[in-house]
């Protein structure tokens, strides 16, 4: 799946990709509309004056357009949120060769929280997330969020999963050791009846 070759780069090994978190729709659009416009009235300017001069300069100012515009897509498509099995990495796309990500471990998480402001916002149901940490106090937000209270349940879903699992995890641990200690213990004290002097 396209998606996951995309973001798969920001994953490790052992992760599991759950959910991606793009911005809303309409702001895609935004991205795409100039570019869009430039190749239809590029296509309308060969067709109603057609000239090989014409046609060059069309041919090279699509080609222009079209990278204009994949661009411009890959700069709202990759402008994300991953929420994977452990936590939520940001990535931000800034350009061909420039890319950023950032990873809050659920376990670091220390409050979820969402805002919808504006008509616009209120009416396509567009708003920001965000995650604070417990560590710093910084915040990672995401912007122009579609349904942002139920990415907000989302991500406490997957947090109320990660820690039950790490919990289960850490008692596993606990119960290795601890039996692992009694072993021992039962060891050493069966040597010492086995060295102790036998009364006549």
């Amino acid at each position: 799946m396209l998606r996951d070759w995309l973001f798969a780069r920001h994953l490790e090994d052992d992760e599991a990709l759950l959910c991606v978190v793009h911005k809303h729709w309409l702001i895609g659009f935004k991205f795409l509309f100039w570019p869009v416009l430039i190749f239809v009235v590029l296509i309308g300017l060969l067709a109603v004056a057609f000239s090989l001069p014409v046609f060059y300069v069309v041919v090279a100012l699509g080609m222009f357009t079209v990278v204009w515009g994949v661009r411009n897509f890959l700069d709202y498509y990759l402008d994300a949120w991953l929420l994977t099995d452990s936590g939520i990495i940001d990535v931000a796309w800034h350009g061909w060769f420039h890319r950023t990500s950032s990873r809050v471990l659920y376990s670091d998480i220390q409050g979820v929280s969402y805002e919808i402001d504006g008509v616009w916002g209120t009416l396509l149901r567009f708003g920001k997330v965000s995650v604070e940490k417990i560590s710093t106090g910084n915040e990672i937000a995401l912007e122009y969020v579609p349904y942002p209270r139920t990415v907000e349940a989302r991500i406490l879903q997957e947090m109320e999963e990660y820690m039950h699992r790490k919990n289960l995890k850490d008692a596993g641990a606990v119960q290795e050791i601890l039996s692992d200690v009694i072993a021992r213990e039962l060891h050493l004290k069966d040597l010492a009846a086995r060295r102790a002097p036998r009364k006549n």
